[in-house]
């Protein structure tokens, strides 16, 4: 891709397809479905808490619906998505992400609305999220959480799809890539923050990323590890440098049994370690 990341081929495609969703159902059609449906994280129907469920004693996995990645191909291509959020669960994952881009990773809303009623645990929104509209379809279609990307949003955006996402009783997940995107997503109040150790312009992987990274993060802040989770050393490393969850896909939906193999990266729970960044009360004393 030269100088051009994948952010630049995809976020065109993503902008046409919302116009096209725009078209069909108009934002106060989804306004209404939101509305009418149980507000995320409260009451009686109402989905588990996505930040709530990263909170427990150990290390905690997101395992990921996903159906193709723009470098490798297809990845399940008999993927059942009912089938597979049941298995995650089965399995000890603490919540879902399902990928929704159209174009780019053959995924879709629909895959997010089964899922949510197949399973009962948290699901995160993964899609390349930069216009309101999207936001509220995540809440229409079952998501607890939307995921925002610090490098296809400015500062601006960023503040203003999370703080929507709050008012609609969603978590986010707001998505780093260096040590520059870190700083502007740490002054991002009440978000989840992730590093994903996929190079958006080689497509490379290195978990040094996030050990990296893991150090900026005050420890009152939730971290989670994306891409390149292979095996429970992986997990292991990740965890003693206090990676409250990983975000994991391929190694997952490429092996048969899926439950056993989410068990094998999470049982018995890891704990994680404290890290070393300083929690923002004690900066501002």
């Amino acid at each position: 891709m030269n100088d051009r990341s994948y952010l630049d081929v995809i976020a065109p495609d993503v902008r046409r397809r919302i116009e096209e969703r725009r078209a069909r159902t108009p934002l106060a059609g989804l306004k209404e479905a939101v509305a009418a449906g149980p507000r995320a994280g409260a009451g009686p129907g109402a989905r588990a808490s996505f930040a709530g469920a990263l909170c427990g004693r150990g290390l905690s996995m997101i395992a990921e619906v996903k159906r193709y990645s723009p470098s490798k191909g297809p990845i399940r291509p008999d993927l059942d998505v009912e089938a597979l959020a049941a298995a995650y669960e089965a399995g000890g994952a603490a919540a879902v992400s399902v990928l929704t881009e159209e174009d780019h990773f053959r995924g879709g809303l629909q895959d997010l609305r089964t899922a949510a009623a197949a399973t009962a645990l948290p699901l995160l929104r993964k899609d390349f999220i930069v216009d309101p509209y999207q936001v509220y379809e995540a809440r229409a279609f079952g998501a607890s959480a939307i995921l925002l990307i610090a490098a296809l949003l400015d500062d601006g955006g960023l503040r203003d799809l999370a703080a929507l996402a709050r008012n609609l009783g969603l978590d986010v997940l707001l998505e780093v890539h260096d040590a520059g995107e870190m700083a502007r997503a740490l002054l991002v109040e009440d978000v989840v923050i992730g590093v994903n150790n996929r190079d958006l312009r080689t497509f490379e992987v290195s978990l040094q990323t996030s050990l990296d990274l893991a150090g900026m993060v005050p420890p009152d802040r939730l971290l989670v590890a994306e891409s390149g989770i292979r095996d429970r050393a992986d997990v292991e490393v990740l965890a003693a440098a206090g990676v409250d969850a990983v975000l994991v896909g391929e190694s997952l939906l490429r092996q048969k049994e899926v439950a056993a193999a989410v068990a094998a990266l999470v049982r018995p729970l890891r704990e994680v370690a404290r890290r070393s960044g300083v929690a923002r009360d004690e900066e501002s004393r």
